[in-house]
């Protein structure tokens, strides 16, 4: 299968065992992304993660991808919530410092202060990300990263 929209319901019912799940944060980015044999791909989520509530998924190795702004990791410490061995590909600062000739604006930043699901270098970042270390408001959206960058920070 490929490209379905389906209720959360029709989607458990589905008799399958992928051996990953990417959950990616933007509609472009989950048609984009490249085959993955055994892998599921959930894009379009932002804050609606019950959907990792699967019960195929929680088989999987599960891996987020968001875009790094403050919501992004908002939405990765509530998924963490679901899956607390769910893992973050390519939201850390070296990603976000290596791309910033494509920063655009957040307009408004997530409120919370506190994300206690998100490991040390994430909180770090969406710390430095509130605190306006590198500018106002700054953004990464994740459909601005060059493809061969993601084929080789995919967690096999």
């Amino acid at each position: 299968m490929s490209d379905v929209t389906a209720p959360i319901a029709d989607l458990a019912s589905i008799p399958i065992r992928p051996t990953h799940v990417y959950i990616v944060e933007n509609l472009q980015t989950g048609l984009a992304f490249p085959d993955a044999p055994g892998s599921v791909i959930l894009m379009r989520m932002g804050y609606a993660v019950d959907a990792l509530a699967l019960p195929w998924v929680a088989g999987a190795v599960c891996n987020y991808w968001g875009d790094i702004d403050t919501h992004g990791f908002a939405i990765l410490n509530r998924a963490r919530a679901y899956l607390s061995g769910l893992r973050s590909i390519l939201m850390d600062e070296q990603t976000l410092l290596s791309h910033r000739a494509f920063w655009v604006k957040e307009d408004a930043q997530h409120s919370a202060l506190e994300l206690p699901n998100l490991n040390e270098p994430e909180y770090a970042l969406y710390r430095a990300l509130k605190e306006q270390r590198w500018g106002l408001n700054v953004r990464f959206e994740q459909e601005r990263i060059a493809w061969s960058i993601v084929s080789t920070a995919r967690i096999e």
